[in-house]
């Protein structure tokens, strides 16, 4: 088990949604994926691909306009 971190700070859709698909393309069961971003759009879209991929989505949250997303694989 490992813990990913992607930075897709000041990137803007679909970038981060696709940086997001080759981590977990890639990733094994149990991995923990943290995405931080700053685009509001993508902090909706990848939620709402990690549902439709059946994978775990563990926390969003938001401070000061930047967004974590954590995710299970």
């Amino acid at each position: 088990m490992s813990n990913v971190k992607i930075d897709v700070k000041g990137e803007t859709c679909p970038v981060p949604l696709v940086e997001t698909r080759k981590v977990l393309k890639n990733a094994s069961r149990g991995d923990i994926i943290e995405i931080t971003g700053t685009h509001p759009a993508s902090k909706k879209e990848i939620p709402m691909a990690i549902e439709a991929l059946g994978l775990e989505l563990i926390n969003v949250e938001e401070k000061d306009g930047i967004w974590k997303i954590k995710i299970k694989r």
